[in-house]
């Protein structure tokens, strides 16, 4: 694989679906692109908006670990283990599907679109038992810096998966700059810019601009402007399974 891929907001997969208008960084549905499918063990990264009303209907998965990131609006979600919760923002919603799961999402609101990153990370056990979490975080903690989200340690801030991934994000102003260093050996970064306007080792991004890194230590973050916020995952390159 490349040491670099850079994904221009406006190269993403797009589907609109009058109820669902989704933005695709990987092959997913109707999108497919060869040299899209995946980053390492991330497969999906979906920024979606849902109609006000609408949802996702009773669907299943297995052997997955997603992950949902609100934005503006409330989700509410069912699933098979009877749990019934709304993730609004500043709440990180995890799923280990394991063995298999069905469960729904839908916008709670009948008035306000609702706005969530969807992302997909192919776990590093399979067949485990269906699992769902949620925290609230305290954004705060991530100005100017990257706050912990996701870890493959249950003790650690955020939410945990079966992985040895970490997900971060980070509100960056204007003319800071902000060092990652990379957790594991052979994992790479993936990095979406949510806002603003940023250089990640000398590469500008732009809103929903994206770039994958690997082969590398650790990586520098400048913002460009006062509303940069970022989502950094680092993720195995190869699963161990």
């Amino acid at each position: 694989m490349e040491n670099m891929v850079f994904h221009k907001a406006d190269t993403r997969g797009h589907e609109d679906h009058g109820w669902l208008n989704t933005y695709h960084n990987f092959s997913f549905g109707n999108y497919y692109e060869r040299d899209r499918l995946q980053f390492g063990t991330l497969r999906v990264l979906n920024d979606d908006t849902v109609a006000a009303g609408t949802g996702f209907g009773r669907h299943p998965h297995n052997n997955m670990e997603i992950i949902s990131i609100p934005l503006e609006g409330e989700l509410e979600h069912q699933d098979s283990m009877n749990n019934i919760q709304v993730i609004k923002t500043g709440d990180i919603q995890v799923m280990s599907a394991g063995t298999g799961i069905f469960h729904s999402e839908q916008n709670r609101n009948k008035d306000i679109e609702v706005k969530f990153l969807q992302i997909w990370v192919l776990p590093n056990k399979l067949d485990v038992q269906p699992r769902y979490d949620q925290v609230t975080l305290n954004s705060s903690k991530r100005i100017n810096k990257l706050q912990q989200i996701v870890s493959p340690n249950p003790k650690d801030e955020g939410v945990w998966i079966y992985q040895d991934a970490w997900f971060h994000l980070g509100k960056i102003q204007n003319n800071h700059n902000v060092s990652y260093q990379i957790k594991k050996k052979g994992n790479g970064v993936f990095c979406f810019l949510l806002n603003g306007e940023m250089k990640i080792n000398n590469n500008l991004l732009q809103k929903r601009d994206a770039i994958g890194l690997c082969d590398l230590d650790s990586i520098d973050l400048v913002s460009l402007s006062d509303d940069s916020e970022i989502l950094v995952m680092d993720v195995p390159m190869k699963n161990s399974i």
